[in-house]
């Protein structure tokens, strides 16, 4: 009698009409708890990273627009010696980063030049008067008659592989005026030259003054040098290694086949104070 009043009864109830409000709430608590984010859900929405902002087409291109800036440090250089050093950074490192036309003899004309926009502000009578100011003589500013235009270049110091300087050979060391090869360099370098020798690392040459600063030297050693390492040419010479002499008097080597010049080729080594460390 029980199975069978509960099985009635449970007929009965599912007849019984649901109000349609009743409905439309448990429809919506069956949705909501159906679909109720976890703690752990709501956390990675949040910690989900940004997606990352696409490059410019310049940097995956690897080429870049030129810069108007000078080089050197406002605070401590004037107008003049920025624009020196940023003229002297063109001619020998940043012809190909600028998109300066260049032969292979490192002369560009002036009219080039003088468009790019570090030096735009310049004319060609300022060039002039910086080139003349140059203590170290730096630059080689000439009128081409075949060209008839003003073509200037730097005289040594370059980086780019693809200058080939027009450079007088020294065949031996009665070539060099003074008969002498002096680098200059700082005391922390001296640490590894003392080791592996003279370095041209990234530059085309190895530079070697034909003095010490203070007596009569023009150019190829920094004022603030603090080891001078005199070198024996002619022994260099005779090795094979081979010497050349630039338009402003500084002695250039390539060293040997690793851009080398060895302490076996060391004369002796003196402080800024002329004080012999090594012979």
């Amino acid at each position: 009698m029980l199975v069978y009043w509960f099985l009635t009864r449970r007929a009965v109830v599912s007849k019984i009409p649901i109000h349609n409000s009743l409905a439309r709430n448990l429809s919506r608590n069956m949705d909501t708890s159906a679909y109720t984010p976890s703690r752990n859900s709501e956390n990675s929405g949040q910690n989900r990273k940004k997606p990352a902002k696409p490059k410019s087409e310049n940097k995956r291109s690897g080429s870049s627009n030129p810069s108007a800036k000078l080089r050197g440090n406002p605070l401590k250089d004037s107008a003049d010696v920025q624009l020196s050093k940023t003229l002297s950074w063109l001619l020998r490192h940043g012809a190909q980063s600028e998109r300066l036309p260049m032969r292979p003899d490192g002369y560009v004309r002036v009219t080039d030049l003088l468009a790019n926009p570090k030096l735009n502000s310049l004319t060609l009578e300022a060039l002039q008067d910086i080139v003349k100011a140059d203590s170290k003589q730096r630059f080689d500013l000439v009128y081409e008659e075949d060209a008839e235009a003003w073509c200037i270049k730097a005289n040594q110091g370059h980086s780019m592989k693809s200058v080939k300087l027009d450079l007088k050979p020294i065949l031996s060391v009665s070539n060099i005026p003074t008969g002498m090869a002096v680098h200059g360099t700082t005391r922390a370098a001296w640490e590894s030259i003392s080791v592996q020798g003279l370095s041209k690392m990234t530059r085309n040459h190895i530079h070697l003054a034909q003095g010490v600063v203070g007596e009569g030297v023009i150019s190829g050693m920094r004022g603030s040098s603090q080891i001078l390492i005199f070198v024996n040419v002619q022994r260099a010479i005779d090795a094979g290694i081979q010497f050349s002499l630039s338009n402003n008097g500084v002695i250039l080597t390539e060293g040997d086949e690793q851009g080398i010049l060895g302490t076996q080729y060391f004369l002796r080594v003196e402080t800024s104070k002329r004080v012999v460390i090594s012979e």
